[in-house]
């Protein structure tokens, strides 16, 4: 099943996706840049959700997971994992932070926490794509094996 979901993924995965494959890895790179850099708004936001019990616990991934998925979203490397460990994190801030600040103020992320839920939904199902890391070290892997079968068939 995952085998044929990965062909299928790699027949069908235009260039253009990986500007968006970018463009979430950035904003959650630079979401958790921000959550480091400004630790009492960070603090401030868990404690007003009513998740103290486990501020230090939420204090101490959010931002990690948000900086090293998103980079290895940006760079195309490890990026179904990456997309995937970005989800209950995003369906967290999207459950907890819309339902205190109420979903019609004018401060409320919503829209932009529902369009980085489904990018990283998208990149679950699709991979990093042509224009990336892992594609390619598949292909250079591809190339030394076809070295060595040339080489092989050339020296009986």
């Amino acid at each position: 099943m995952l085998a044929k979901l990965r062909e299928w993924t790699d027949s069908h995965n235009p260039k253009w996706l990986a500007l968006f494959r970018v463009a979430l890895g950035a904003i959650l790179l630079l979401r958790g840049v921000a959550f480091l850099n400004e630790p009492e708004k960070f603090r401030t936001l868990i404690i007003d959700n009513d998740l103290g019990n486990y501020q230090d616990i939420l204090m101490m991934t959010i931002p990690w997971v948000h900086i090293g998925g998103g980079f290895l979203i940006i760079i195309g490397l490890f990026t179904r994992f990456a997309a995937f460990i970005q989800v209950p994190v995003i369906i967290g801030a999207i459950i907890f932070v819309t339902s205190k600040r109420g979903l019609y103020k004018a401060e409320t992320d919503l829209s932009l926490s529902v369009i980085i839920l489904m990018l990283s939904l998208v990149f679950v199902v699709e991979g990093s794509g042509p224009l990336s890391l892992a594609n390619y070290f598949k292909e250079e892997q591809e190339y030394e094996k076809s070295e060595e079968e040339a080489e092989a068939n050339a020296n009986p």
